[in-house]
């Protein structure tokens, strides 16, 4: 049954001695592999602990980006409804200029138009007066800044080679101020005073008459009868 031998007064104290021996020897044993267990338990609830602080701290640090992540599609979607607004505004300021830039230059050239009807309405008036006053029957030389108008010319070369005639006259700083419909408008600098109309006579292949003769101001009208081949000398 329990194993012990009887004696003449009950078990043999020796064997329950060593029984209690072996017994306690076990029980050590259970409670130094239970202070083991609890130390593992104890260790492994601490890091249990640990990993659960790091878990919240992540989930917290989560849940900051995924609220930063928030601000910033709000403050994107701002940025994106802003620049949309910007846009289209910035179409309609470029389309009111494109319209505005039209208007102006429509006004600008009604203006040009009248300005340019109102000198060809006083030209043709001083022309008519011109041709209505006597002729100038002055012979004086001409000398220093001179402006000859004549006309009205073929084409640009008959311009070209009369101007190289006023060269020929020893004239400096020559220049052509105004070609237009036929008639040239030079400006030449006399440095010693001659005699302009006969040596323009002599130089030029056009016939001309002369409608005003000042010391500053020639006006020649080129004679529109003359042969083709003379015109084009």
């Amino acid at each position: 049954m329990n194993g012990f031998k009887r004696a003449l007064l009950g078990y043999r104290r020796t064997e329950v001695e060593d029984a209690l021996s072996v017994r306690d020897a076990h029980i050590l044993g259970l409670e130094l592999k239970a202070d083991t267990q609890r130390s593992a338990i104890e260790e492994l609830e601490g890091e249990t602990t640990t990993l659960s602080g790091m878990v919240l701290e992540r989930e917290r640090e989560i849940r900051l980006l995924d609220e930063r992540l928030r601000e910033a599609n709000e403050c994107h979607d701002r940025s994106i409804a802003s620049l949309d607004a910007i846009t289209v505004r910035l179409e309609e300021l470029e389309a009111q200029a494109r319209g505005q830039a039209t208007r102006i230059r429509m006004k600008a050239l009604r203006e040009a138009v009248e300005v340019s009807k109102k000198v060809k309405a006083l030209t043709d008036a001083e022309d008519a007066a011109e041709a209505e006053a006597p002729e100038e029957e002055d012979e004086a030389l001409q000398a220093g800044r001179v402006k000859l108008e004549i006309g009205p010319l073929g084409d640009f070369s008959q311009l070209v080679g009369f101007e190289d005639a006023v060269g020929q006259l020893g004239a400096s700083e020559i220049s052509v101020e105004r070609f237009s419909e036929g008639r040239a408008t030079l400006s030449m600098n006399l440095d010693q005073p001659v005699d302009l109309l006969g040596e323009l006579e002599e130089l030029s292949n056009l016939d001309f008459k002369v409608r005003h003769n000042a010391p500053d101001n020639l006006i020649l009208d080129v004679d529109e009868d003359q042969g083709p081949e003379q015109r084009a000398a």
